[in-house]
C-alpha cells in the first residue's frame, strides 16, 4: 500500500465517486441484511455477545466496536453497507457500555458481576476474543472498526496482534492515561490505518498519530462539512456523511489484498 495522507477527498476522480454512489444508491434500496446473534469467550473467559453479518464465501472479517456507553446495535444499520463492501462482519458488545439503537449489551450485562469490575482496557480481552473467533471462522487476517474509545482499543490492538490486517479508526483518542499512551503505543503499528474525525479534531489527531510509520497512514478529514465524532459520521444525519463513505471505499479498495 503506497504512502496516503489525505486531508479532503481531492481523489475521488468522477468515475470513483459513481462507483461509491452506485454503491450506497444499492445498500439503501435493498432489505437489510439480516445478522445472526453469536457468543464466544473473551481472553479471560467472560461470554461475549456479537452479531454477525455474513458476506459472501471467501470474503475477510470486519469487526466493528462500538462507542463508550453503548452496544453492538450502534451498527445495525451500517454493517449490511459494510457488508456490500466485500467483508463480513462481526459487531461486538463490548464489557464496558449500556445500549444503541434500543440493543442492549449483553457483555457488560454479564462483566457486572465481575469482581474487580471493568476497566476500559479490559476491553482488549474482548477484542482479542473477537478476532480468534472470526479467524476459526475465516483463516483470513482481519480488520477492526472502532469508534472513539474503542478506536483507540483498536489500535493497541492492532500493534500487538499478528491477525490484525488493517485499522479504521474513528475519533481516537488518549482515554488511559496513565496506564497507556495511545500515541507513544503508535510507533509500533505496522498495518495499514485510517483515521478520521470530524474538522475540529484534525490538529489532534494529528498529533495522536505523528508516531505512525507514514507508509501506513491514511488521515482523512471532510472538505465540505464539519463532521461528527466517532461513527456517527457515518449516519445519513451527518451532512459529510459521503465524503466518509467513500474514504472507506478507498481505504478498501487499497488495502483489500493485504487481508489474504
Amino acid at each position: 500500500m503506497k504512502p496516503t495522507t489525505t486531508i479532503s477527498p481531492s481523489w475521488a476522480r468522477p468515475l470513483e465517486r459513481a462507483l461509491f454512489f452506485l454503491l450506497l444508491w444499492a445498500g439503501a434500496t435493498l432489505p437489510g441484511q439480516a445478522q445472526n446473534k453469536v457468543t464466544f469467550p473473551a481472553t479471560d473467559s467472560l461470554s461475549v455477545t456479537a452479531d454477525l453479518y455474513p458476506g459472501k464465501a471467501g470474503e475477510p472479517f470486519l469487526i466493528l466496536l462500538h462507542s463508550e456507553g453503548g452496544s453492538r446495535g450502534e451498527y445495525r444499520d451500517l454493517a449490511p453497507r459494510l457488508v456490500k463492501m466485500g467483508y463480513h462482519c462481526l459487531a461486538v458488545d463490548l464489557r464496558t457500555g449500556k445500549e444503541s439503537h434500543f440493543v442492549s449489551n449483553e457483555t457488560a450485562r454479564r462483566a457486572a458481576t465481575l469482581t474487580p469490575p471493568p476497566q476500559p482496557l479490559d476491553g482488549l480481552k474482548d477484542i482479542a476474543g473477537a478476532i480468534r473467533y472470526a479467524h476459526d471462522l475465516n483463516p483470513q487476517k482481519v480488520v477492526l472498526l472502532g469508534s472513539s474509545r474503542s478506536a483507540s482499543l483498536a489500535l493497541l490492538q492492532a500493534t500487538r496482534d499478528t491477525l490484525v490486517a488493517a485499522v479504521i479508526a474513528f475519533s481516537p483518542g488518549e482515554f488511559f492515561r496513565p496506564f497507556v499512551s495511545v500515541a507513544d503505543s503508535l510507533g509500533r503499528l505496522r498495518v495499514p490505518v485510517l483515521i478520521t474525525g470530524s474538522k475540529q479534531e484534525y490538529p489532534y489527531l494529528k498529533t495522536l498519530s505523528a508516531k505512525i510509520p507514514p507508509q501506513n497512514l491514511t488521515l482523512f478529514i471532510p472538505s465540505r462539512h464539519d463532521g461528527e465524532h466517532g461513527v456517527r459520521s457515518l449516519l445519513p444525519s451527518d451532512p459529510a456523511s459521503g465524503e466518509y463513505w467513500l474514504s472507506l471505499l478507498m481505504f478498501f479498495r487499497n488495502m483489500k489484498d493485504r487481508t489474504r
